[in-house]
């Protein structure tokens, strides 16, 4: 099992990886959970997927893609658009309650977003809790290598159950929401003790 942080300046290298994270994204939140979100060519995608983010992958050898996520720096702006989680804020995506967060959605160098994460539905179980372990432990060491003191996130109401065991500090940045039929809550990443 491998994990590959991808940006635009380094995708080139690492042949379809960056289609097939789309194509799980797909799989995960069009096919699976019936989200209708935008598509082509069996690919999941949105305004967010800009040369400004970064993607994680948990995948094999062959580049089948197991986990992913995407990272977005809370600086971001393409067009009327910043990030997913403060756009939802600002009241741009009707399919987030703008009452995400108890508290303004921060624009600041030293956090970063976390969306779009997901876990392939066909993962068998016994070795499911690897494949979200070396997901979180990705997004942390990338998060760290952008020089992120934090970073917020949206994540599936049940974070508690698997954070302790990947040593993470998450604490809730929003009330629990019904999004699509899934419990989903935005939380805080502290890195602060996991910087160099």
């Amino acid at each position: 099992m491998l994990s590959t942080v991808l940006s635009f300046a380094n995708m080139h290298n690492h042949g379809e990886l960056f289609a097939n994270i789309l194509r799980a994204r797909r799989d995960s939140f069009i096919v699976k959970r019936s989200w209708d979100l935008p598509e082509t060519m069996g690919m999941e995608y949105d305004q967010y997927d800009t040369p400004q983010s970064r993607w994680v992958a948990v995948h094999d050898a062959t580049g089948r893609v197991l986990a992913g996520a995407r990272m977005t720096p809370t600086t971001a702006r393409c067009g009327v658009y910043s990030y997913m989680i403060r756009d939802a804020q600002r009241g741009l995506l009707e399919t987030i309650p703008q009452d995400l967060l108890y508290e303004d959605a921060p624009i600041d160098e030293g956090i970063w977003e976390v969306t779009r994460g997901f876990i392939g539905h066909d993962i068998p179980n016994n070795i499911r809790l690897r494949v979200r372990l070396l997901l979180a432990d990705q997004i942390v060491t990338a998060g760290r290598e952008l020089n992120a003191r934090k970073m917020i996130a949206l994540l599936p109401a049940n974070w508690t159950r698997w954070s302790k065991r990947a040593a993470l500090d998450i604490s809730p940045a929003g009330r629990v929401m019904d999004m699509g039929g899934v419990d989903y809550q935005a939380v805080w990443f502290d890195l602060g003790d996991k910087l160099h």
